[in-house]
């Protein structure tokens, strides 16, 4: 049975809305099966229960995350209970949440698995690599989805050429730009380095530019100011087949 799996770069402020706004209908047109969204930014750096339960409202069947998971404290009860958010599978082992959910969608069982880089991250997470290992030995699923948060292309492809012909799609996430490779690796896993994102058109990966501007001149350091619109959406359909789990086809997607 043919699927399409729609997966939508990260929702950054002042994204939100529009998402909300034009997700229902992009899915319908696009024919979409299932959805996962990365919501890490929503709230700037981190993401709020409220803001996670209008992702679901707009149509995701997963929220996955990444290294602002604990930008905002009041998300950590909010992992415990709702198994469909998830957070990087490499963080230590204590901190809230899960790292992969199993879903039961109407073709069948999905899993999605979250891991973030170790390159240029602020902190120590597992390898990526043996936490896609240890979870891949713990789902009988056929549909295996992964958002891989991380900074390098280098070990975003790096992982890529890892889990071809296991997993049916991978993604990158955390970057903000649309990159121009989706494809379908030989192994039949679909591929794209970065989502890009959900957020203001006219802004540095969402930040008002002159915020953004004032930190690269080394003026004295101020907050950071969310752009306003127009806005964007971005993502990448892949296209498989849900009896073998392998992918066709990957299309980058974007509109404003």
């Amino acid at each position: 049975m043919e699927v399409r799996i729609f997966a939508v770069g990260d929702v950054v402020s002042g994204g939100l809305d529009f998402l909300a706004a034009r997700l229902p209908a992009l899915k319908r047109a696009l024919g979409v099966d299932f959805t996962v969204v990365n919501g890490e930014n929503a709230n700037a750096k981190g993401i709020l229960p409220r803001q996670a339960d209008r992702i679901f409202d707009a149509g995701a069947d997963v929220i996955t995350l990444g290294n602002h998971t604990w930008g905002r404290r009041e998300i950590e009860p909010y992992l415990d209970d709702t198994p469909r958010i998830i957070r990087p599978a490499n963080f230590a082992p204590q901190t809230p949440g899960f790292g992969f959910c199993e879903v039961d969608a109407p073709f069948g069982p999905v899993c999605v698995i979250n891991l973030i880089g170790r390159c240029n991250m602020p902190f120590g997470p597992d390898s990526p690599f043996f936490a896609a290992d240890r979870v891949l030995k713990q789902t009988e699923a056929i549909v295996r989805l992964v958002d891989f948060h991380a900074e390098a292309t280098s070990e975003k492809l790096a992982m890529a050429y890892y889990l071809d012909g296991r997993v049916t799609a991978l993604w990158g996430t955390h970057t903000h730009v649309q990159t121009s490779d989706a494809q379908v690796f030989p192994g039949g896993m679909g591929y794209v380095t970065d989502l890009g994102m959900t957020g203001p058109i006219r802004s540095v990966i969402g930040v008002e530019p002159e915020s953004s501007l004032n930190m690269f001149l080394g003026n004295p350091p101020r907050r950071y100011e969310a752009a306003r619109g127009p806005y964007k959406l971005e993502g990448c359909l892949f296209t498989c087949d849900s009896r073998t789990g392998r992918c066709t086809a990957a299309e980058a997607i974007r509109i404003e």
